[in-house]
């Protein structure tokens, strides 16, 4: 299997080099030229499988240059009970809610304690092996832009990787300070962190040029590296997520929660598109997907967009209290796009061009449709989202983060408007405990502690649940990285921290 890019249909990959590079010259991103087709037949020997025999089925049937062997011994490398709690990385708990039942995907029970673990932690090995088949001997330079879970989740997943380097930018208010502590205390000899004076979506474009910055590339070159991305634009990050939503309904059959062959919905918390555009590619391959519930928090550009087909980042931007989601250029859209267009490459670089240069486009009347036939957007505010965390603990027992709560919520109006009850996976994608101001706040009344480590021990004893160890562990952690940045020095960091400057 092939791969394209979204913004030039000639520019032709392998499986390997578009992990390698991360992103086409262009700036398109890499898209497989087509989906493996799985019968029913084939999801019911799914059901058999455990998580790392799902993850070596799917990946060996996208990474088509990999061996039986690379592609095993990278699942096995990553998705171990060590690291995440059990052999199975991506367990199901079914919530009741109201006269429905949720099924609630926890995808957050990794050494980040998020959902990008799921891909974070096999990427390093993909990644690795990808640059040797097709830059041998070349350093790979891994520049992440990250909302919150996916700078931890890159950093931990590399540290260390030979023949790898990392640096992660991140916005100065924009993350939690669980998550900006994370970052903060990173171990690691082939690390650097750096706060950005704005927001993800400067980080994320000055990421974006960066990597098209033909005279840094050039000096790259000259020593012996290449850039490449831990970012969901790579295609290494997103294949990954495409198998727990494989495993989530072969999870429910075994489970019988629904039958074999029944439809599912999927409500995801959508920040930049990756987690669901990767159940859209698992529909595609054949998984009975009948509606994909994009939630959004004040942010709420995607649900403007799937409701009248404009994306218009020019709007008031939001800090919320489910910083993941305060992204207004959700870069995975362009692969929606070119699926929905037949693969009209030229119209969706003439799109992105637009948005670009003048903030918005408008898709045409027939992708239109095809995204109002797919997907519902609804948004949920920060008020709504301490509410659904109340409401969730307190007639459920159930303790979600601020992200969850979000994809809830917004589920709740799904069905409150449409009165569709078909069973639904809502992705979970965060422990409570990263975000635990905000969740402390919403289930208890009292004035909360001062100190981050305080909220975190009130509310493990306010909900008699227990603090992920990883996050218990970084009351002690030393703090190596407090350095701050315009966004117009980007550039001359990644060579400084390159030795290249």
């Amino acid at each position: 299997m092939n791969y394209n890019s979204t913004r030039n249909k000639n520019r032709v990959v392998s499986a390997s080099q578009a992990i390698a590079q991360g992103i086409s010259d262009e700036g398109g991103l890499f898209v497989p030229q087509s989906f493996p087709k799985y019968s029913i037949d084939d999801i019911k020997a799914l059901v058999e499988m455990d998580y790392k025999g799902r993850a070596k089925k799917i990946f060996g049937d996208f990474l088509s240059d990999f061996t039986a062997e690379e592609i095993s011994e990278s699942v096995d490398a990553a998705y171990t009970a060590e690291k995440f709690g059990s052999e199975n990385p991506a367990p199901i708990s079914y919530v009741k809610d109201g006269d429905t039942e949720m099924s609630v995907l926890e995808l957050w029970h990794g050494p980040t304690c998020a959902f990008k673990d799921m891909a974070l932690q096999i990427l390093p090995h993909l990644l690795t092996k990808s640059v040797k088949k097709t830059y041998s001997g070349k350093e790979a330079v891994i520049l992440v832009a990250t909302s919150g879970d996916t700078g931890k989740a890159a950093l931990e997943g590399f540290k260390d990787v030979d023949g790898t380097k990392i640096i992660v930018f991140y916005p100065v208010d924009g993350v939690s300070p669980m998550q900006k502590r994370q970052m903060a205390t990173q171990q690691g000899e082939n690390v650097n962190v750096v706060a950005i004076k704005g927001n993800f979506d400067d980080a994320q474009t000055g990421v974006k040029k960066i990597f098209t910055n033909s005279e840094i590339k050039n000096k790259l070159a000259e020593n012996n590296k290449l850039f490449s991305s831990a970012n969901s634009i790579n295609w290494g990050r997103l294949l990954p997520q495409v198998v727990y939503y494989f495993s989530a309904y072969c999870d429910m059959v075994k489970d019988g929660k629904i039958n074999m062959g029944d439809k599912i919905n999927v409500a995801v918390p959508t920040g930049n598109f990756g987690n669901i555009l990767a159940s859209f590619y698992a529909m595609n391959m054949g998984l009975p997907i009948a509606k994909f519930i994009c939630a959004s928090n004040s942010n709420n550009v995607l649900t403007d967009f799937i409701t009248c087909g404009t994306y218009d980042k020019k709007r008031k931007f939001y800090t919320t209290i489910s910083p993941s989601m305060d992204i207004l250029v959700s870069s995975n859209l362009e692969r929606l796009l070119y699926h929905l267009t037949d693969g009209d490459a030229e119209k969706v670089a003439k799109w992105m061009e637009s948005l670009s240069s003048n903030g918005a486009y408008s898709v045409d009347e027939s992708v239109k449709t095809k995204i109002n036939s797919l997907f519902y957007g609804g948004y949920c505010d920060d008020e709504n989202t301490l509410k659904t965390i109340k409401e969730l603990y307190e007639n459920e027992g159930y303790l979600s983060d601020t992200h969850t709560a979000v994809a809830v919520n917004v589920y709740r109006q799904y069905v409150e408007k449409t009165g569709d009850k078909t069973p639904t996976v809502v992705a979970s994608t965060a422990s409570p405990y990263k975000f635990s101001k905000s969740v402390l706040a919403a289930v208890s009344d009292e004035k909360l502690p001062d100190d981050e480590f305080l909220m975190v021990d009130e509310l493990s004893s306010k909900t008699n649940t227990e603090v992920p160890a990883p996050l218990s562990a970084l009351k002690e952690a030393k703090v190596r990285f407090n350095k701050e940045c315009n966004v117009d020095e980007m550039p001359r960091i990644v060579l400084d921290s390159l030795s290249l400057s």
